[in-house]
């Protein structure tokens, strides 16, 4: 994986770290995200709720058809 250095003004950058932040994810990884996006790159999708079982919640099982219809939904 390459890196490389992209110039943002300061809000793009403060909404995106915030949405990094409420996805629990990096700033890498959303940038990535809409890259692929913006230039139709196929990539895997990654599923919020695949990470459910570490989640510490023990009504998972009972709540999943809501948790993918709101994963799926997005």
């Amino acid at each position: 994986m390459k890196r490389t250095t992209v110039k943002v003004p300061d809000e793009l950058d403060a909404r995106l770290r915030q949405e990094a932040e409420r996805r629990g994810t990096t700033v890498s990884e959303i940038t990535r995200e809409a890259l692929e996006s913006f230039l139709g790159v196929e990539s895997p999708r990654r599923l919020g709720f695949a990470r459910a079982g570490a989640s510490g919640r023990q009504d998972i099982s009972e709540r999943i058809e809501e948790i993918l219809a709101t994963e799926v939904g997005r």
